[in-house]
């Protein structure tokens, strides 16, 4: 799976000066980071250790959606 596919939800936190990035297809798969670009990159890396953690427990990997 390609971590692009899935969707991100990138939103600000001012009470924490922050990033925060919800992945909606993966369960609990969130990150943050103090710079968009940063906020980015850090969750293609939590999208990765959350399929690579699925697969090692023998859980389902959902599919990334698609929004037209």
């Amino acid at each position: 799976m390609n971590p692009k596919h899935y969707s991100m939800l990138i939103q600000w936190d001012p009470r924490d000066n922050i990033y925060v990035v919800t992945i909606p297809e993966l369960a609990g798969c969130r990150t943050h980071g103090d710079t968009y670009e940063e906020a980015i990159k850090n969750a293609l890396e939590v999208i990765e250790l959350w399929i690579e953690d699925a697969q090692k427990a023998g859980e389902p990997i959902p599919q990334p959606t698609f929004a037209a």
